[in-house]
């Protein structure tokens, strides 16, 4: 008999999969739908689950990105390492922080983004051309924990705010952003699943099959993020965050 509850799950894993691996922010579709899934599991529990997942799908992105894009690790490099320490802090406190007033925050900053990225046609339509200095290395790390701290906490959207971050701070268009923001957040979720696989909180026997789903998902997310390009993804990246929004003022209000 078919569990009606693990394939609906294993679609929103899909979906997760799909909008991760182009702009980023699966995890506002995961979380919710491993959390109706499992309603007893602790917070921990679910995302340690989620983590698994997410790593998975990541790992099977950033395979595809590899061979078409060129990666800077002089900047690449210390943003993963700073984002890699944050993670595994910001697991290590996860039961400490209030997550209302994280989510608070995270919502305010969406916003932000959206109405940023909505008045500025053009950011993100190509690279711009900015020097690889101290400057940006120390950039580079300080968002990159500030974000990785976050994933850690409860990273959903993290990915959507590191594609943020590689475009407007960074100056790189969408889609080399994209695949910037996988290599850190696979950083990222396995800080993050060393702290949650040792502590038991993964749900194994769940974890790998939506694993499996959000990889098949990631493999499309990658083909239509290369195939249409940046405009492709400023559009659904502007998408995302206002369902972001929306979804996140009905929890919240």
């Amino acid at each position: 008999m078919i569990d009606t509850t693990m394939v609906v799950l294993g679609g929103f894993a899909f979906c997760a999969g799909l909008i991760d691996a182009s702009v980023g922010g699966g995890g506002l579709v995961q979380i919710p739908a491993l959390l109706n899934a499992l309603p007893h599991q602790s917070i921990a529990t679910i995302l340690g689950t989620n983590k698994l997942a997410v790593w998975a799908g990541t790992a099977s992105a950033i395979g595809r990105y590899i061979p078409n894009i060129a990666f800077k690790w002089q900047l690449l490099l210390p943003t993963l390492l700073s984002a890699f320490v944050f993670a595994f802090l910001g697991a290590c406190i996860i039961d400490q922080v209030p997550q209302t007033l994280l989510r608070y925050g995270v919502f305010v900053l969406l916003i932000v983004m959206a109405i940023y990225t909505f008045m500025n046609k053009t950011l993100g339509a190509e690279q711009t051309k900015v020097s690889w200095g101290l400057k940006q290395i120390v950039l580079g790390i300080l968002f990159g924990g500030l974000i990785g701290f976050y994933d850690g906490i409860f990273g959903a959207g993290s990915g959507s705010l590191l594609l943020f971050m590689f475009v407007k701070v960074f100056g790189f268009n969408f889609v080399q952003a994209s695949a910037y923001t996988k290599v850190v957040n696979l950083a990222t979720f396995t800080s993050a699943l060393l702290f949650f696989i040792p502590s038991g909180h993964v749900l194994w026997h769940i974890g790998w099959l939506v694993a499996l789903c959000n990889v098949s998902g990631s493999i499309v997310g990658v083909y239509l993020a290369l195939r249409y390009g940046n405009g492709f993804i400023r559009w659904f990246f502007l998408m995302l965050l206002m369902l972001l929004i929306t979804r996140m003022a009905l929890t919240l209000f």
